[in-house]
């Protein structure tokens, strides 16, 4: 995407951790439920559930949801039921987001939003993109900043493309735009999603993230992340204590294809960043809204 929309069948499930190694499945809750198909597809053709569980969870060690519904389909007496209702709930669960976070969103409110947390990231409707989508259901006039969202550019592939297919009006941006447009008046609140949210209420989501909670701060304006509650992970005490996964270096020496850097340059490709909670004006679940911890 966005040149194509393709869609792929995996019956292995190395077929499976394939496409969450390489992103063709990504974003919190979607890797989630795709590892809870994955240990129902192992329980299928009798695969060792076990081993693939393993497999599955340490492919993307920061996202919590996914060892969270890999688990909870390696306990069910019926791993294909359970991984099926995995997926229903996170339908549901992300338009309680939708329908809790809109109220936050004012009437003609510009949003920044980060990366991508839309339906491509979950099962169905988005979290932090799926409370713009309920803002604009609801007949607010909402427009949307896109930043890029270097390396790979999920807010530039994906999320753009989503938000045209809603009817949302929305801009895309250079990353280095976001400081920009808050000094220049032109973002009144900021909505991200979480790949896990610790004990204290760091958050943990895709490289910039930090950047962009810092900046709301100076300038006073709302950061709002949203994310369900199986993003919340009590044993994880801060962000600190959460492993950031490095992606493959060709992520940033290259665009589609094309070498950017010189041979032979060192890269560090960290995908997530810590945004403490301090920054943080309020958590948006399936719930409700929560204040910061």
């Amino acid at each position: 995407m966005p040149e194509s929309l393709e869609f792929i069948d995996c019956r292995t499930v190395d077929e499976v951790c394939d496409a969450i190694r390489t992103l063709a499945v990504r974003g919190a809750p979607a890797i989630g439920a795709t590892g809870a198909m994955g240990i129902a597809l192992a329980s299928v053709v009798d695969d060792d559930v076990d081993d693939a569980a393993r497999r599955l969870i340490a492919i993307r060690p920061t996202a919590v949801n996914l060892a969270w519904a890999v688990e909870r389909a390696r306990a069910a007496n019926d791993p294909v039921a359970e991984a099926v209702r995995i997926a229903d709930e996170d339908v549901e669960r992300n338009r309680a987001i939708g329908a809790h976070g809109a109220v936050l969103i004012d009437d003609g409110a510009r949003v920044m939003t980060h990366c991508n947390a839309g339906s491509l990231a979950c099962v169905g409707y988005g979290t932090a993109v799926g409370v713009i989508r309920a803002a604009h259901e609801s007949g607010r006039a909402v427009s949307v900043w896109v930043p890029e969202t270097r390396p790979v550019l999920q807010g530039a592939r994906l999320t753009a493309w989503e938000l045209d297919r809603l009817g949302i009006a929305h801009r895309l941006v250079a990353d280095v735009t976001a400081g920009s447009l808050m000094a220049g008046g032109e973002v009144d609140c900021i909505v991200v999603g979480a790949d896990r949210i610790a004990a204290n209420g760091d958050v943990v989501n895709k490289i910039g993230t930090y950047s962009l909670a810092v900046l709301a701060n100076h300038h006073g304006i709302p950061f709002y992340v949203a994310a369900p509650t199986s993003t919340f992970d009590p044993t994880s005490p801060d962000g600190a204590s959460v492993p950031i996964e490095q992606r493959p270096p060709d992520e940033v020496t290259t665009i589609a294809g094309t070498r950017i850097a010189p041979e032979g340059t060192e890269v560090d490709n960290r995908a997530f960043d810590v945004t403490p909670a301090d920054l943080v004006t309020n958590y948006i679940t399936e719930e409700g809204i929560r204040t910061p911890f």
